[in-house]
């Protein structure tokens, strides 16, 4: 998977996936600190017109980073960041 910056400009017509891109300038904001643990990200119409793609691409990007566990789905309220992992799992 390609490191992509908070700030990256999307590729349209590129080799890799506009909604690849689109998760990977997410995952950087959000480790970036701009949405906080279990707060929400801008909504899929928000995003779609940030990037200049349909909001079905948006929302594909969204399902990569809660496939991935960054962020989780609330049906009718949006995508929240996910909280972090403590460290050590389970307890002693």
């Amino acid at each position: 998977m390609s490191d992509y910056g908070p700030d990256y400009k999307i590729v349209h017509g590129g080799p890799v996936p506009v909604y690849v891109q689109i998760a990977g300038v997410l995952r950087a904001r959000i480790k970036r600190g701009d949405w906080q643990p279990m707060r929400p990200l801008p909504g899929e119409q928000r995003l779609a017109d940030e990037f200049g793609v349909a909001r079905m691409t948006a929302r594909k990007a969204v399902r990569v980073l809660a496939d991935e566990g960054t962020v989780f789905v609330v049906p009718q309220r949006g995508a929240f960041v996910s909280a972090p992992e403590q460290p050590g799992g389970e307890g002693a």
